[in-house]
C-alpha cells in the first residue's frame, strides 16, 4: 500500500513538473512536456525545462508588443492563453490555435547551443500567434518572414541563415524575408510595425507603396542592389 502511495505521489509530482503555467499582463503562459521519456523530452528538461520556456513566452510577447508598437490591449489580438507542447513529432516547431508545438526529435538531434536555439524558435512561433495575416490573404512568404524579423531583432539568429542580400525573392520567407524587412526598417524606422498594423484586415502589395514610395519589387531591386555578389 505504501508504495503504491509513493508511487501516486511520485507520478503526481512528475505530472506537475511536465506541465506549468504563468499569467503575465492578462495572457496566460503554458508549457508541456509530452515527450518526457524520449531523447528530446529528457534534452528538453535537462537544457531548458518548462520554466524557462514559460518565461521566453512572456518574454516573447511583450518584445513582439514593443517591435509591432502595440501599446494597448485594443492593438492586439484577444490571446488569452498561449501555450507550448514539446511533442514526439518530427520538424521544428509550428504554431496553431495559439499554441506553439515544438519537436523532441529536433531538439535532440540539435547539435549546438539547444537553450539558445529553442529561444530562438519560441520568438518565431510566438510572432506568428501575435501578428497580423491580412486576414488570410497575405503572402505565406511575408507572414514567416515577419515572424523570422522578430526573431532577427530579438538577436537569435541561427548560423545557418542567409546574409543581408541573400535570396531569390521578397517573398521567399523566412530569413531572406526577414533580411529584406530589416532593409525596409532602416529607410523607415517603425516599418513592420506599420505593414502589420494595416494587414489586421487584409492585404495588397500596394501596401509597400502607401508606406514607402515605391513599389515592393522596386524595393526588392534596390535592396539586391546594396549586395551585387549575393
Amino acid at each position: 500500500m505504501g508504495s503504491k502511495l509513493t508511487m501516486l505521489s511520485l507520478c503526481s509530482i512528475l505530472a506537475v513538473l511536465a506541465s506549468l503555467s504563468s499569467v503575465a499582463l492578462g495572457v496566460e503562459y503554458q508549457a508541456t512536456n509530452t515527450a518526457p521519456a524520449t531523447p528530446g523530452g529528457t534534452r528538453f528538461n535537462n537544457a531548458i525545462g518548462i520554466q524557462y520556456s514559460i518565461q521566453t513566452l512572456q518574454s516573447a510577447a511583450q518584445f513582439i508588443w514593443q517591435t509591432f508598437r502595440q501599446n494597448t490591449v485594443a492593438d492586439r489580438k484577444n490571446v488569452p492563453r498561449v501555450s507550448m507542447f514539446v511533442d514526439d513529432r518530427d520538424g521544428v516547431a509550428f504554431a496553431v490555435n495559439n499554441e506553439i508545438h515544438v519537436s523532441a526529435r529536433y531538439i535532440a538531434g540539435y547539435s549546438g547551443d539547444v537553450r539558445r536555439e529553442i529561444t530562438g524558435v519560441l520568438y518565431h512561433e510566438s510572432a506568428h500567434i501575435w501578428q497580423w495575416n491580412g486576414n488570410g490573404q497575405a503572402p505565406g512568404g511575408l507572414i514567416e518572414g515577419i515572424a523570422d524579423f522578430v526573431r532577427l531583432k530579438a538577436g537569435f539568429v541561427p548560423s545557418h541563415w542567409v546574409k543581408p542580400g541573400g535570396g531569390d525573392r521578397w517573398d521567399q520567407g523566412y530569413d531572406v524575408t526577414a533580411r529584406f524587412l530589416d532593409y525596409l526598417e532602416s529607410l523607415e524606422n517603425g516599418f513592420v510595425a506599420e505593414l502589420n498594423d494595416i494587414m489586421r484586415t487584409g492585404y495588397s502589395n500596394d501596401f509597400f507603396m502607401q508606406l514607402l514610395g515605391k513599389t515592393v519589387n522596386q524595393l526588392w531591386a534596390e535592396y539586391k542592389a546594396q549586395y551585387p555578389t549575393k
